[in-house]
């Protein structure tokens, strides 16, 4: 396929939605009020853009669960939607998929394996895994499917040019996040595409869990693993989400369970720094014996300690109400472009507070909705929400709604309580900086402080100081001034026509052509005289409402 037919193939599926969203905060594309949208429409629309997704094919299902846990680029119930976008896709012939074996492994299949099912036992956008014999072990073999590398370059390759012409026509918060997320997903497909990188990935996790008999990966056979073929144990054991049988008969503890798998991540998180980037239920087995494997290691990434230490000490400025640090550890987390200013984004943190007062308040509201709150602020306020917290947010969301499945009346909050005193210790060493670090941090703080009392005496010697107005004062007066303009253009306009007419009907003297004329004028001076005044309404107000909105309909 030709990089412009598929590029017309994207644009042309995909353009309704880019601008069925612009109309969303303007009417008329360029202007206007936002366009009224029921909870209906919008779950409508959401259904239909999951449908196309996945008729776009693998690149786009894989930036679409990508998107799912992006609530600071769309919005409910676009995220649910596809976020319920399943990477199941029909098999690739069994023929196709042998000659990858044999040309990844360099003999025939027959030599190397015995018992090679026909039939996948998973088949994903990227690959497809079947169920064979290596000697007296039985194997799963994962296979990258032929010609999708090809497919995904040239899908990428659409994606940057159309996110360019995004950027100038619409340069706004979410078209940057979005730029930002295709960006990383570029790289993150590639190692994924890598089925060396997952080995190594697995290795890296046994390696920092080995001491940790609750949870463990596949053993991978490192000597017929390739770049496009990926030779692993088959494990045996229940999806996490499938355990109900489990928990009723008493052959595995609820309460343990889920303290394990909070301790894991929060582990992998905040401690060891290597993150598994695709959590969901279909990755986490239960073995008979109650061990939690993880699988698919394709995406992983490395969380690193000032990274960590800043998502803490974000947190424990949310956690004492300190608005001042936790803006400037916004700011060091990426959160915020540097250009927009503290004023600006201080309403923006005091909402995030609000949310985080409720949290106190009540103690068993589920962490979904607590996160949802949150995200509500990133979508509305010019906040980018760097990778990290997105995996937080998906451990966080992942572990509660596995609890919700088993118990409806399950407290997040109450489960990580005494995970986190258990592990205080360690996360804490994990989280601080070392002794010369520390050191070095201190002398810089207090070299920047006097640097800015040095440049405030000089300001005020040379008389330079400025009164600023804050930035949504300033977007108010300059609304005003457009809507009074576009009111005296109208005017000029009408008075305009109503000459014109008058002129031309002492000409002709056709009495059709003066009533039309002056109804004409008549129509634009009542616009003028009612214009209305929702066009100074904040255009980020609907996605504030929109996803509580949604949330409100669903109960």
């Amino acid at each position: 396929m030709t990089r412009w037919r598929r590029g017309f193939t994207v644009v042309g599926r995909l353009l309704p939605f880019v601008l069925a969203f612009v109309r969303d905060r303007r009417r008329w594309l360029l202007f206007g009020a936002p366009a009224r949208r029921t909870p209906e429409q919008h779950r409508e629309r959401a259904a239909r853009l999951t449908r196309v997704i996945a008729e776009l094919g693998p690149t786009f299902i894989k930036l679409a669960q990508v998107f799912s846990a992006r609530a600071d680029i769309l919005p409910e119930p676009y995220l649910g939607s596809v976020g319920s976008l399943h990477d199941q896709v029909p098999p690739d012939p069994f023929e196709d998929i042998c000659r990858v074996i044999e040309a990844e492994l360099g003999r025939p299949v027959g030599e190397v394996f015995t018992d090679l099912e026909a039939e996948p036992v998973a088949a994903a956008s990227l690959g497809q895994v079947h169920r064979a014999r290596l000697g007296e072990d039985v194997v799963a073999i994962k296979v990258l499917r032929p010609g999708v590398e090809e497919l995904v370059a040239l899908d990428l390759d659409v994606s940057f040019r159309v996110l360019l012409l995004l950027n100038v026509l619409f340069p706004n918060h979410h078209v940057r996040a979005l730029t930002n997320v295709v960006r990383e997903f570029s790289v993150r497909v590639r190692e994924e595409m890598d089925f060396r990188e997952e080995a190594r990935h697995v290795e890296q996790f046994r390696r920092q869990f080995g001491d940790d008999a609750r949870v463990r990966a596949p053993y991978i056979h490192e000597a017929l693993t390739r770049r496009r073929v990926l030779v692993m144990e088959w494990v045996n054991g229940d999806k996490v989400d499938r355990l109900a049988h489990r928990f009723e008969s008493g052959q595995l503890d609820f309460g343990e369970m889920m303290e394990a798998l909070t301790e894991i991540y929060l582990r992998m998180l905040m401690v060891e720094g290597f993150v598994h980037a695709d959590p969901h239920p279909g990755n986490i087995l239960v073995e008979e014996d109650g061990t939690i494997v993880l699988l698919d290691w394709g995406m992983a990434f490395q969380l690193a300690r000032s990274t960590r230490e800043g998502i803490l000490r974000v947190a424990l400025a949310a956690g004492r109400d300190d608005i001042d640090a936790m803006i400037s550890g916004m700011y060091e987390l990426g959160m915020i472009d540097p250009a927009i200013s503290r004023a600006e984004i201080r309403d923006a943190a005091a909402e995030i507070l609000v949310v985080v007062a409720r949290v106190r308040e009540l103690g068993a509201k589920r962490v979904q909705e607590i996160i949802r709150d949150i995200m509500d602020t990133f979508y509305t306020w010019p906040l980018m929400l760097p990778r990290e917290l997105v995996y937080f947010f998906r451990a966080s969301a992942l572990l509660e709604g596995i609890g919700f499945r088993y118990d409806p009346a399950f407290n997040g909050i109450e489960t990580v309580r005494p995970v986190i005193l258990r592990m205080k210790t360690t996360l804490l060493q994990a989280t601080a900086r070392e002794p010369v670090e520390f050191a070095r941090s201190i002398v810089d703080d207090a070299r920047a402080g006097l640097s800015a009392v040095r440049q405030l005496i000089t300001r005020a010697e040379r008389e330079e100081f400025r009164v600023r107005i804050h930035p949504r004062d300033l977007l108010q007066t300059e609304r005003f001034a457009a809507l009074q303009v576009r009111r005296i253009l109208l005017s000029i306009f009408a008075l305009t026509i109503a000459l014109i007419t008058a002129i031309t009907f002492i000409s002709v003297r056709s009495v059709w052509l003066l009533a039309g004329g002056l109804g004409v004028a008549l129509v634009m001076f009542l616009v003028v005289l009612f214009l209305p005044t929702h066009l100074l309404e904040n255009p980020m107000r609907h996605a504030r409402g929109l996803g509580r909105e949604h949330r409100q309909s669903n109960r």
